[in-house]
């Protein structure tokens, strides 16, 4: 599937306009049948757990029309919302599709909420069906108040229809056009309040097809699902972009590293998606592999890293597959071709160390606003520091930028959201009128579209000389520390009359660091200020860390492992 020089990923729709779909993109559900015209027989659906699942496109579109179906005799309307909630399976994404099919907005909820928060997320959201996992089928909406009619996505849930049972006479579904809402997802957005982010079927198809504009993917591709699923990130990158070529995706279910590896080994995955904590723990552990082989070894290997990183850099010529093979069969990356890297900040030594050892390995950018890829780096174009090139069809500006060129960042394009569902001042906050959208993130791009983050503008320390200091910034230079578990910078007044703020260290060591000494609470409190000291020397004088709190308990995190900041602020701040 090697495109021509001058052909777009997308070109191939043409054929298919004014037959399967009309206007500049197709429907969701019309991207989805285009897919499954083409390549009917390439498998789609893949698990391994609780029990091995595989599900062809064509298998696939027979079940989903089946659901669709019954949900239409059921009444479901066009412009219905439907909740989906459950770990990764075949099953979610057979739900997602089947409420496009039958002309409803889907509404992907965080598995890892409270009853309470899904429940206030659902009432909020008006939605009267949910799809979920057996084990919470009976306790959302238990007293009935909101009168949710629900559905299991797993089988032998007492007094709830299963998924892959439901069927009814076939019925046509209104269509729903590009501009029409495909889904709403709630984010911390850009005030630390969850808001439902309006996206149409045309933001999140343009931008599946438009990414691409900076990556090739093919029908042989096979995607790995391990971060949730309801999250922008793995939707659009994983789920959304498999099903626009006809790839295949493996599901993964839990974040541990042994099971993560033998499921990318057993389902010979190509386009492995996580976020920097579980490629820095990736990583870490095969360089600390190779330093137990000797410092000779471990110079050699090093060496030869280097090499076959400026040749691949210089040449776009990838030896570090042929040189590494061995030590990428311990992380189960032999059969891989690209990893990508979101979701937060990576160290640019990751990044750089991935790529030596000959795994096409880049970074992107974007927000669940803007559905979310905006950013990618090509991956023989790339450049470690940056979070990747704006992609065909965005357009980037950066607003009040100071000396050094850093400004809060504006997005504009067919991928930017609709706004917040049932929110209009929020919404008019960070979208102007003519459709830019204020990301609240701050960094610089470069001429050729180039993106570098130094920070959220809502996170700004402030110091006594008046400098601006970006958390993550600082946080950046702990990740590659296997004594440290989690971190958090916060600022603390200084000076409350001229509103000057000092920086603040928040950690919490490694579980098995602490083990190893025991859980001496002096020798863990020394080690920690020991690596401060480390950082300290390689910030510049007004970042530098003057106070530290070692944690008892992990700091909470979001489903796709960052650190919720406002309650951490909340909870030590004195």
């Amino acid at each position: 599937m090697k495109t021509k020089h001058n052909e777009r990923p997308w070109d191939f729709l043409d054929s298919y306009r004014g037959k399967e779909f009309s206007g500049k993109w197709p429907s969701v559900v019309e991207m989805f049948h285009i897919t499954c015209l083409r390549y009917p027989d390439n498998l789609f659906l893949h698990a391994f757990s609780p029990k091995e699942e595989k599900f062809t496109y064509r298998e696939a579109e027979s079940i989903i029309k089946n659901v669709s179906y019954a949900l239409i005799k059921d009444g479901v309307k066009k412009g219905d919302k439907i909740a989906v909630s459950g770990k990764n399976s075949p099953e979610w994404a057979i739900a997602y599709l089947a409420v496009l099919y039958a002309g409803a907005i889907v509404v992907p909820l965080d598995y890892t909420l409270h009853d309470k928060e899904m429940e206030t997320l659902i009432s909020f959201g008006g939605v009267k069906r949910l799809f979920i996992d057996k084990e919470r089928i009976a306790n959302i909406d238990r007293n009935g108040e909101l009168g949710l009619e629900k559905f299991s996505l797993e089988p032998g849930a007492d007094g709830y229809q299963f998924i892959l049972d439901m069927s009814a006479e076939a019925a046509e579904a209104e269509k729903s056009s590009g501009d029409e809402l495909a889904a709403i997802l709630f984010t911390s957005g850009t005030t630390g309040t969850p808001k439902g982010v309006m996206l149409t079927h045309t933001n999140l198809v343009s931008d599946c097809y438009q990414a691409q504009g900076n990556m090739n993917i093919y029908p042989t591709d096979v995607f790995y699902a391990i971060l949730p699923i309801h999250h922008a990130y793995t939707m659009l990158a994983v789920f959304f972009e498999a099903f626009s070529v006809g790839a295949a995706i493996v599901f993964g279910k839990k974040l541990v590293v042994s099971q993560i590896l033998k499921e990318l080994k057993e389902g010979h995955v190509t386009m492995f998606l996580a976020v920097p904590m579980l490629f820095n723990k990736m990583i870490g552990a095969l360089m600390a592999g190779v330093r137990k082989k000797g410092i000779v070894v471990y110079g050699i290997i090093r060496m030869m890293m280097g090499f076959s990183g400026f040749v691949k850099k210089v040449f776009g010529v990838n030896i570090g597959k042929k040189f590494f093979g061995f030590l990428l069969k311990n992380l189960s990356l032999e059969n891989n071709r690209i990893c990508i890297c979101g979701g937060g900040p990576l160290p640019a030594s990751t990044f750089k160390l991935f790529n030596e050892l000959g795994i096409d390995f880049v970074q992107g950018y974007g927000l669940t606003e803007t559905s979310p890829i905006t950013h990618l780096n090509p991956v023989f174009s790339y450049i470690e520091t940056s979070v990747g090139k704006k992609i065909p069809g965005v357009e980037v500006k950066i607003v009040d930028p100071d000396s050094d060129g850093n400004g809060t960042i504006y997005i504009k394009g067919s991928v930017v959201m609709k706004g917040y569902y049932n929110n209009p001042e929020a919404t008019a906050e960070v979208l102007s009128p003519d459709g830019w959208l204020n990301t609240g993130d701050v960094g610089h791009q470069d001429s050729k579209g180039y993106l570098y983050l130094t920070g959220r503008a809502k996170n700004i320390i402030v110091t006594e000389g008046g400098k601006n200091v970006f958390p993550e910034e600082i946080e950046d230079h702990f990740q590659l520390y296997d004594d440290i578990d989690q971190v958090c910078v916060i600022g603390y007044t200084i000076d409350k009359a001229m509103k000057s703020e000092g920086i603040r260290i928040l950690i919490y060591p490694a579980e098995k660091y602490t083990k190893s000494v025991s859980g001496d609470k002096e020798k863990i409190e020394k080690h920690m200020e020991e690596i401060v000291a480390e950082v300290n020397k390689e910030l510049q004088s007004y970042k530098k860390i003057t106070r530290m709190t070692v944690v008892d308990e992990p700091m909470p995190m979001t489903s796709t492992k960052k650190i919720k900041r406002f309650e951490v602020i909340r909870r030590y701040d004195d």
